[in-house]
């Protein structure tokens, strides 16, 4: 069984939803490989997936490469996975599951100057959101994650939200008005969205058009 490194927090129909959606990737990553698999729900709102057959091992490996695995302990210097529960002046605490927390130090975000509020919302670091970081006495994001951000903020304008699946996130888009003003819609968490804007649309303003629409929390990344 694979804990997978991100939650699904919200409840009725919504959760539905988001399982739904979330069996559908496993089924298009696992593709053509000789396995059964059987999605659950932890009472800590992190999804496991348990997988049978010949290609199983295989299975495993290609869902904790995708979305990252939540385990009971971390190995110093070991890169892993976390999800954003809270944040403050000392700091950003992680969710690792298993009634466990990380908090990555102020200092060891690497993310320029501000405060890890500010921060967080430079970056549109929304609540939930799956982070890596390198475990040990003092733990950091790991480098990747802090390259992944500072693309972010070097490339098109975006919107991530939280609380919201990939093709309801779209659909908003559409339903704003604003379906050619975008790119695509990323998955950076099963319930957390990236919409990625085209080079001359403002992304607070489409921050703005969607937020009626969405019980999401939205944060704009402006290049």
């Amino acid at each position: 069984m694979v804990v997978l490194g991100t939650k699904v927090y919200v409840t009725g129909d919504t959760r539905d939803r988001a399982l739904d959606g979330l069996r559908s990737l496993v089924a298009n990553e696992l593709g053509d490989l000789d396995v059964t698999f059987d999605i659950g729900h932890r009472e800590d709102d992190f999804p496991t997936v348990t997988v049978d057959g010949p290609d199983a091992t295989v299975a495993r490996n290609l869902l904790r490469e995708e979305f990252g695995e939540m385990v009971t302990s971390h190995e110093d210097g070991e890169t892993y996975v976390g999800t954003l529960d809270s944040w403050d002046d000392d700091g950003f605490v992680l969710d690792v599951g298993f009634g466990q927390e990380v908090r990555i130090p102020a200092d060891n975000l690497n993310l320029g100057q501000g405060s890890p509020a500010q921060i967080r919302k430079r970056f549109g670091i929304v609540q939930h959101m799956p982070l890596r970081f390198v475990a040990g006495d003092d733990p950091r994001l790991a480098d990747e994650e802090v390259d992944r951000l500072y693309d972010w903020s070097r490339g098109n304008g975006r919107v991530n939200a939280n609380s919201v699946t990939r093709s309801n996130a779209r659909a908003t888009v559409n339903r704003a008005g604003h379906a050619q003003d975008i790119v695509t819609v990323e998955r950076i968490g099963l319930l957390e969205q990236s919409i990625v804007c085209n080079p001359d649309t403002d992304a607070p303003g489409i921050l703005s058009d969607i937020g009626r629409f969405m019980q999401s929390e939205l944060l704009a990344v402006v290049p």
